[in-house]
């Protein structure tokens, strides 16, 4: 009898210690978190890229609002393969609704509080201002404004998001690319760089160029791009999309921390745009599609598909001559791919990002001194001291020329991680409350300069 009593009794200490178990790991999983993500007609690869990784303030719970069709299939579908990853996999769990009404139907709910937008650019800033007049925090994937009525629109956007104490930000993922923060770093180090040159139109001191391609692979699959992302009334010109991440940079790399007033700092001075033409085989390659969309028949002649997809703006910037410029191939050759330069002139040396064959296409930094003393020399060991106390590893190479950068591998985590270090620094700025103070006024100044772009471009 004593024995049974004993068993009872254990077997009731047991059940009352899983009971506890099971209610803590209840409300550890219940705890709400401050945080809940709205995706809203996800059309491009870059809205599930957000949720390549999980944050600790953001809810599991993710409410998704769409048009049926194969961009949010797509979508779902890379979400789920970042949930069944071997490494590091996430656990989102998707609430879906499909129907043409999702837009007043997100707005009606409001389930959550930061809408993701990555998708068709034609009515992105529509999205984007219903969103914030509703009260509600906006993350957009660039361009957040792909013509100058669009720019009007965003303008009214930040007023409203202002008004209704709510975030508004695009995803500048290529600050994170490793060679760009370290340009930018050594660009604020007069002892390396000396002061930045004011250039010529002909010369500019500032100069960035991107090579992008239609064909591509992301997270080890090819890339199949929506049919709509070919024409430019509903993605957006060349001009107004990539150099959108070369115009933030330039401004970024240049003026740290300091607003830049499109009204009294920018002077546009010269624009152009050219088209790249696709083949039908092509075409069906890159989207899956046999046919072109009656839309795209406009931009066909003789079964050619011409998509102005490349763009250059030559301007000033509080005096500094900078150019960006875009250029889109179908594919990139074997072993290369999307490639980048950079150059900022100093007094003292130019820093330069060159991505080419003789860097195996990875992105490399050079410090190329036009001071040649040797006090020069013996000045940029001592202050790239600074640099290493905030990025350790990195270390300086002497060559010919000048210098290269030599870095670590931790530090090349890729493009598509970059999308996770933007949403985490938007969710500190959230969790504070508010922006830096330059940063609105400079995502106003950086649309103003691609509309504007494209305005001049066109001729009307």
């Amino acid at each position: 009898m004593r024995k049974e009593l004993l068993t009872i009794a254990l077997l009731s200490a047991m059940a009352i210690n899983q009971g506890c178990s099971t209610k803590k790991a209840e409300a550890k999983e219940g705890t709400k978190k401050p945080l809940s993500l709205i995706v809203v007609e996800p059309g491009h690869f870059h809205a599930a890229l957000v949720q390549k990784s999980m944050y600790d303030d953001v809810d599991s719970v993710v409410h998704v609002y769409a048009s049926e069709g194969p961009d949010v299939k797509a979508y779902l579908d890379k979400v789920q393969k970042y949930n069944g990853a071997p490494e590091n996999p996430t656990h989102w769990k998707e609430e879906v609704y499909t129907g043409p009404d999702f837009l007043d139907k997100m707005l009606a709910e409001k389930k959550g509080n930061v809408v993701v937008l990555a998708g068709n650019n034609q009515k992105k800033t529509d999205y984007i201002k219903k969103s914030v007049d509703a009260g509600l925090n906006v993350l957009a994937d660039k361009p957040m404004a792909i013509n100058v009525a669009g720019f009007e629109k965003l303008k009214e956007a930040f007023a409203s998001a202002d008004k209704n104490k709510v975030l508004l930000y695009d995803i500048m993922t290529e600050r994170y690319e490793i060679t760009n923060a370290l340009q930018r770093e050594l660009a604020s180090l007069p002892a390396i760089f000396g002061e930045l040159q004011k250039g010529t139109p002909e010369n500019p001191a500032v100069a960035k160029e991107s090579v992008h391609h239609y064909f591509k692979y992301i997270s080890g699959e090819a890339l199949v791009r929506p049919t709509w992302f070919f024409d430019v009334n509903q993605s957006g010109e060349g001009i107004v999309d990539v150099t959108t991440h070369l115009v933030d940079l330039v401004q970024w790399s240049c003026f740290p921390n300091t607003v830049v007033d499109y009204q009294k700092d920018v002077k546009l001075l010269s624009t152009k745009r050219t088209a790249t033409k696709l083949t039908p085989s092509q075409f069906k390659l890159v989207t899956k599609s046999d046919k072109y969309p009656d839309f795209l028949s406009k931009d066909v002649k003789d079964s050619t598909l011409s998509v102005y997809s490349n763009g250059e703006i030559n301007y000033s910037l509080k005096g500094v001559h900078a150019k960006v410029s875009v250029l889109w191939n179908f594919q990139a050759p074997e072993g290369t791919g999307d490639t980048h330069y950079s150059i900022m002139k100093g007094s003292k040396a130019n820093l330069i990002v060159r991505q080419g064959k003789e860097q195996k296409y990875k992105p490399v930094l050079f410090i190329e001194n036009t001071d040649k003393s040797k006090a020069y020399e013996d000045g940029v060991a001592g202050a790239f001291k600074s640099v290493q106390d905030k990025y350790p590893g990195v270390e300086l190479k002497k060559i010919a020329a000048g210098w290269e950068i030599t870095i670590p591998a931790k530090y090349d985590t890729g493009h598509e991680s970059h999308f996770a270090q933007v949403a985490n620094k938007y969710m500190e700025y959230l969790k504070a409350g508010k922006l830096p103070e330059w940063e609105v006024p400079n995502m106003i100044t950086k649309y103003w300069i691609t509309t504007m772009a494209l305005k001049q471009a066109k001729g009307k």
